[in-house]
């Protein structure tokens, strides 16, 4: 049998150099210049902040705000699931909720908090309609919707996902036992589903905590840990140390979520065999909860709705006479499409390349007996670990004097390694699955163990591959916290122009341009899920 371990090495160390370089170094840097100061290195950073009462508030601010968020999300998350496998409802209300839950993917967090402020804002299109302000928006109420529109569509996935591997047989013998309706619904739902909620909430916690661009839209005096950082690092005079130590502070509570996020998989049990069954119909319940999902999914696109009514118009909300003029003006402003086609293009070589490496990875782990790959696994925490604007900060420290600073090149890179735990995760899954004797067949058939992985690994992966693809492309197309240190002026992003169209109040060209993401996002999600089910016919 030949020695099918050189191809794995070369595979396998520039991926490990990549990761070194682009994950570890960057990390490493960062923290080094945490506790760099003009008199050399000790803790005053560290205790600077740490009696920074403005800077203390922000960082309790950020904890409460995002507890409260996954509290809430978790909920109705759970609320929707449960609506979709544990009741009769409508079922094209079913095919909404799984359907509709999807479009804040689409687009990027800092377009959330515009929506909301000409939704609920003082002329907003939900105040018109009730005929006063509900509450105010700037501050803790706008980045509470922002945060729970935000992680909603994350956390349903995840528990409607684990929803799928539920026995609903022992929902009947629990009844037959002459268990009460909240006992019963304890010991069968809650109960096998408690690791997953758990994970909801850490999820949920882990992505208000560091996320940018709710903040920087409809923050308001409401100050949290994200905008401080943004201030400390392009204030007027940027703070490169003390940005270096809030950063690391970030981490902390992350890499807490992260580690009970890891224990409370434990948690989860699955059957080995379970049955879908036919549940009977009770009308209170079908009724209650069809209510509270169709509450959920209006309130939510409510929201978004503006989006797709302002730029129609010639002045909102004074002038509501219908015109194609924003449209026409933005589509001649060359500065504008550049930063589309901009988008465009990070966003194809992350998705082609970061697909690639995650694709390689799992193969790498999973189906070669290499001594070391488990590191793989170790680098997939981390990424997992790492907010994405403590990774653009670390990138902005260790390529600041290079001629890499300010190149779409730093761009992608720093997409691949922020968003390679999902991708590698599915990848991983998938390739567990199948076969493990394929590569052995392929040897005695004479086949090397690449042209295995190429001729029978990946034409069985192919839906997964087609997936992970998705998921790179519509990240990069939305993301902000991890570029927002990143790009200059020739290599400006839609989200980035955004936060800079804030500034001169240009809210339709903002609401364009996260039309044109959305759509884009939308025709990559749909061709994508078009040609996996191709696969599954095959």
């Amino acid at each position: 049998m030949p020695d099918v371990k050189p191809a794995m090495r070369v595979i396998y160390i520039p991926i490990l150099l990549l990761f070194t370089a682009f994950l570890l170094l960057p990390l490493g840097i960062l923290f080094v210049r945490s506790f760099e100061t003009s008199e050399g290195f000790n803790l005053a950073n560290y205790l600077s902040i740490l009696s920074n009462k403005e800077l203390l508030e922000s960082i309790g601010n950020s904890i409460k705000i995002s507890s409260l968020t996954a509290v809430i999300t978790t909920v109705l998350a759970f609320s929707l699931a449960y609506s979709i496998h544990c009741t009769r409802i409508y079922r094209p209300l079913k095919s909404a909720i799984k359907t509709g839950i999807l479009v804040p993917m689409l687009l990027p967090t800092i377009t959330f908090g515009f929506a909301i402020i000409y939704s609920f804002g003082n002329q907003g299109i939900i105040t018109k309609i009730f005929g006063r302000n509900l509450f105010d928006i700037y501050g803790f109420n706008g980045l509470l919707i922002g945060y729970v529109i935000y992680t909603l569509p994350s956390a349903f996935l995840l528990i409607n996902n684990s929803f799928k591997y539920i026995d609903k047989k022992f929902m009947v013998v629990s009844k037959l036992m002459g268990d009460g309706t909240i006992r019963s619904f304890m010991n069968t739902i809650v109960r096998p589903l408690l690791g997953t909620l758990g994970g909801a909430f850490v999820l949920s916690f882990i992505l208000s905590f560091t996320d940018f661009g709710i903040p920087a839209s409809v923050g308001g005096t409401y100050t949290v840990v994200a905008t401080q950082l943004y201030q400390v690092m392009l204030g007027s005079i940027p703070d490169f140390n003390n940005g270096a130590t809030i950063a690391v502070l970030m981490l902390i509570p992350v890499v807490f979520g992260v580690l009970l996020l890891n224990y409370l998989e434990k948690l989860n049990f699955h059957y080995d065999k379970f049955s879908d069954i036919e549940l009977s119909q009770h009308k209170g319940r079908d009724l209650c909860f069809g209510m509270v999902s169709l509450l959920v999914l209006i309130g939510m696109l409510s929201v978004f709705a503006v989006m797709f009514i302002a730029p129609f118009l010639n002045s909102y909300p004074y002038d509501l006479s219908f015109t194609l003029k924003h449209f026409i003006d933005t589509f001649q402003s060359s500065d504008l499409i550049a930063v589309y086609k901009n988008s465009l293009f990070v966003a194809i070589l992350t998705a082609v390349f970061g697909t690639l490496i995650a694709f390689c990875s799992a193969v790498l782990n999973v189906r070669t007996p290499l001594k070391w790959k488990s590191s793989i696994d170790v680098i997939s925490m981390l990424t997992n670990t790492v907010p994405g604007m403590v990774l653009g900060l670390s990138y902005l420290l260790l390529f600041n004097g290079s001629s890499w600073k300010g190149t779409f090149t730093i761009i992608v890179l720093c997409n691949i390694v922020h968003f390679f735990t999902t991708p590698y995760l599915m990848a991983k899954n998938s390739l567990s699955k199948m076969n493990p004797g394929w590569e052995t067949t392929g040897e005695l058939l004479g086949d090397n163990w690449i042209k295995t992985v190429y001729r029978v690994i990946l034409p069985n992966s192919a839906s997964t591959v087609i997936e992970m693809f998705s998921y790179y492309f519509i990240n990069s197309m939305v993301t902000i916290s991890g570029i927002i240190f990143l790009v200059t002026a020739q290599t400006s992003l839609v989200a980035s122009k955004i936060k800079e169209l804030q500034h001169f109040a240009k809210f339709n060209e903002i609401f364009i341009l996260s039309l044109l993401i959305f759509f884009t996002n939308l025709i990559v999600k749909l061709l994508c899920d078009h040609y996996q089910k191709r696969q599954f016919k095959h």
